[in-house]
């Protein structure tokens, strides 16, 4: 799997916004906005050298180093990891996140170790994945700070649309979070 990171300088006009997975910047004032459906966002921020990033961290972009290129990509620019706090937004949180071998297998493979993110599931051959401790985890051991909120988007259907709540339902409307971040001037 391709990762994308990319810095922004400026804003991109409309027809020009690269496809990526993760942006950074230094620019103040600059908006960085992610967009998630049951992905975990990920908010990235080293406020001693005036640099943020975020990441769309869904599992495979999480295995693939999305988050690690993140922080890469800002220390590019300056940041320095012991100073950036990232912040993992609201995603489909393990109670939730019933999954098939071929995740686990991915995951497993990556390091074997990780078998803690999953708890058997409610099916014979699925396991529920702890998709925010696992970027929580990958975060730490990289001297990063992170917290994790606690908004699991497919159980609180009231405050966050949930793609897999949508595909269980067998359809409806589509919808997405956005999550933010700007460098104040």
């Amino acid at each position: 799997m391709k990762l994308r990171v990319v810095v922004a300088d400026d804003a991109w006009p409309e027809d020009q916004r690269p496809e990526a997975d993760a942006v950074v910047t230094r620019r103040a004032g600059l908006v960085l906005g992610i967009i998630t459906g049951d992905c975990a966002p990920v908010l990235f921020a080293d406020r001693a050298a005036g640099v943020i990033g975020g990441a769309h961290a869904g599992w495979r972009g999480a295995v693939g180093g999305v988050l690690e290129e993140t922080v890469l990509a800002m220390e590019g620019l300056g940041a320095t990891r012991r100073d950036i706090i990232a912040v993992v937004g609201p995603c489909i949180h393990q109670p939730s996140y019933e999954v098939a071998t071929d995740l686990r297998d991915a995951v497993l493979a990556r390091d074997p170790a990780d078998a803690r993110f999953f708890a058997n599931g409610q099916r014979e051959g699925r396991w529920q994945f702890d998709l925010p401790g696992y970027c929580a985890a990958r975060l730490a051991a990289l001297g990063v700070v992170v917290n994790i909120l606690a908004h699991d988007t497919l159980a609180d259907e009231a405050r966050f649309f949930s793609h897999r709540r949508n595909t269980l339902a067998a359809g409806g409307p589509i919808g997405h979070q956005l999550s933010a971040i700007v460098m104040a001037d």
